[in-house]
């Protein structure tokens, strides 16, 4: 007899003691008819034996199995072999207690509750045919023990139901715990690609432009067929291969310029390192400086680079100025150039584009602060960034 439950340490315990107490009654029904020397004692030994064979066929067979057809057969065998064993012995109506269980067990309740009722009713009634006194325990026994049987059933029903509720609800929550904690490890990951892609294209990306206009330069002011020309265009198409293969780098530095000195320092070595083609840049600080977090000092840095460079590669400016502006409460950046300068409502080709504008508005959002960009066709750029001073002991 299998079931359609999990064979737990439990389920198991109570189908031994089952077996157990249905081996015990047939026991105890032969071995009384033998002790009294009843004159069926031969009938009852050999229908408790057909009994216990029906029985252990139940167990052997896998299809014996909860609301299947084959379960229903056995039962209907089981029952018949009991009816008989309970005609030649007043002794089987003890047996009807296991199969309570049985019954229960294997029916739809629907159909298990009627068929309880009926094999107590069979046991009561056995227990008059046989002569036996009549006492109200011979009524209630059966009855009680079929009550006992269906309470008992759908108790353990209910705590089996239960049981898998928790189940699920655990699986549920272990399932959604590692959902959570990958879908921390992917925003952690795409949020470090940002901010290395942010790092690549301010730097080295950058850096290489720089080089690759400085080669354009120098080309065009070889004259033709000079033999340096060849060299110099080599150079040229290995920094721009260079160029292609930094964006695929993945490693973050705190910026050399900041770790020699402040941020107004970075800044003006900046502007005095501006490439030779490009504007003449002038630097200057508004207010009365004060210390900065590194966080605001590499983003201020890091948008001034990625500004300039922006004004150096497209803007065809003659001039450029950084102004680094300590108010009260706030700390501004202003990157101005009187280059040719573009609509910033219109569309800008992705390949053009690059991580510049919003690589500059992320960094400035990251930090609380905005960024700003006016310009229009003709008449320059300016790009401002402003952000709130963190306030005394939050640094």
């Amino acid at each position: 007899m299998d079931s359609v439950r999990p064979h737990t340490p439990v389920a198991a315990l109570l189908r031994l003691c089952l077996h157990a107490l249905l081996g015990g009654l047939l026991a105890l029904a032969v071995v009384r008819s033998l002790g009294d020397h009843a004159p069926h004692a031969g009938a009852v030994l050999v229908a408790a034996v057909a009994m216990a064979a029906v029985y252990g066929v139940g167990v052997a067979l896998p299809s014996v199995r909860p609301r299947t057809a084959a379960g229903a057969v056995w039962l209907g065998a089981l029952g018949a072999a009991w009816l008989a064993l309970l005609v030649v012995s007043p002794d089987a109506l003890w047996a009807a207690f296991p199969l309570y269980f049985l019954l229960l067990h294997l029916l739809p309740l629907r159909w298990a509750l009627p068929a309880v009722l009926a094999t107590a009713g069979a046991a009561i009634t056995s227990f008059l045919l046989h002569g036996q006194q009549v006492t109200p325990g011979a009524f209630i026994g059966p009855l009680l023990g079929a009550a006992v049987s269906v309470a008992t059933v759908l108790g353990y029903d209910a705590l089996y139901r239960e049981s898998e509720r928790r189940r699920e609800l655990i699986d549920e929550l272990v399932a959604t715990r590692a959902e959570l904690a990958e879908a921390e490890r992917t925003a952690g990951t795409l949020a470090e690609r940002e901010r290395l892609a942010r790092e690549i294209h301010d730097t080295l990306a950058q850096g290489l432009s720089s080089i690759q206009l400085l080669l354009r330069a120098a080309e065009r002011a070889l004259p033709a067929g000079a033999p340096a020309r060849e060299h110099v265009e080599q150079a040229r198409r290995a920094a721009q291969d260079n160029l292609a293969e930094a964006r695929r780098f993945v490693k973050a530095l705190t910026p050399p310029d900041l770790e020699q000195g402040s941020l107004s320092g970075a800044l003006e070595r900046l502007c005095a390192a501006a490439p030779g083609p490009g504007p003449a840049v002038q630097f200057g600080v508004s207010g009365t400086p004060v210390a900065l977090p590194t966080p605001y000092e590499v983003a201020l840095l890091r948008i001034a680079q990625s500004a300039l460079a922006n004004t150096v590669q497209h803007a065809a400016a003659g001039r450029a100025e950084i102004t680094l502006s300590f108010m009260d409460t706030s700390v501004a950046l202003d990157v101005v150039d009187d280059g040719r300068g573009f609509d910033p409502a219109e569309p800008r080709p992705q390949e053009t584009s690059g991580f510049g504008l919003p690589a500059m508005r992320s960094r400035a959002h990251s930090l609380g602060g905005t960024l700003s960009v006016e310009s229009a066709p003709g008449q320059g750029t300016a790009v401002a960034i402003t952000l709130p001073l963190p306030v005394a002991g939050a640094r």
